[in-house]
């Protein structure tokens, strides 16, 4: 794979304390934008084409990179109104050509093995398949249980459970024409409206990954990434 997908439309809500009238992905992380992080580990994963999904202050994403940053071709999917994670990564995927399309969100670095993620993918010929992240707390998230064939067979709810377990990494694989065949252009949330209902008729892969995982949501995390990006290879 060579295109790749970045919702990076937030609007940052629970970052506004520390952030202000820009979208989340381009909070400043030691001086530099977010997003680009992103873009870098692409990059380094040879990625040549990338497709932002933006909306809320989409101005300020478009001024900064352009058409391209570095080797990367940049396209906009642009929404005029919010369509939600499932209706922003639909418009999004249109703009693309593979068969096979990465998807990430745009306020978390999961730096799993991409060329090992897309091999699993197609050994399962799954529709989606899903980075997992094994954390230590999971109150600030839903676990997501995988049967032992490897497939997704629910996705919890946020509760306030301090114990262990998986959850989504914000890293995906989408079978770029079964998705848009089977959703609609519309405002739709990828999580509850595809994640969920498609678990069992079609059969959702999830690979768990041991790799460096921050997501910038809040302010703890986000003022946590200032110091811990320094010791990134970008």
């Amino acid at each position: 794979m060579h295109e790749a997908v970045i919702l990076a439309g937030g609007f940052g809500t629970r970052l506004q304390t520390v952030v202000k009238d820009i979208p989340k992905s381009m909070a400043p992380v030691n001086g530099r934008p977010f997003l680009e992080y992103l873009l870098d580990y692409l990059i380094s994963n040879n990625y040549k084409k990338i497709v932002l999904s933006v909306g809320y202050k989409s101005e300020s994403i478009i001024s900064h990179f352009g058409s391209s940053y570095k080797e990367l071709e940049i396209i906009y999917a642009i929404e005029n109104e919010p369509l939600g994670t499932g209706g922003g990564i639909r418009m999004a995927l249109t703009k693309c050509d593979e068969k096979n399309v990465l998807v990430l969100n745009g306020d978390t670095l999961f730096l799993v093995d991409l060329h090992d993620f897309n091999k699993l993918h197609h050994k399962k010929n799954a529709v989606i398949s899903i980075a997992l992240r094994k954390v230590a707390d999971l109150s600030r998230y839903g676990e997501i249980k995988v049967n032992r064939d490897g497939y997704i067979t629910s996705f919890g709810e946020k509760t306030s459970a301090n114990f262990p377990g998986l959850i989504n990494g914000g890293i995906y694989i989408i079978q770029r024409e079964f998705f848009l065949e089977n959703t609609n252009p519309s405002a739709f949330s990828v999580e509850r409206d595809i994640f969920e209902k498609w678990t069992i008729n079609h059969q959702l892969a999830g690979f768990t990954y041991d790799a460096y995982f921050l997501d910038i949501g809040i302010p703890a995390d986000f003022l946590k990434a200032q110091h811990e990006f320094q010791k990134l290879k970008y």
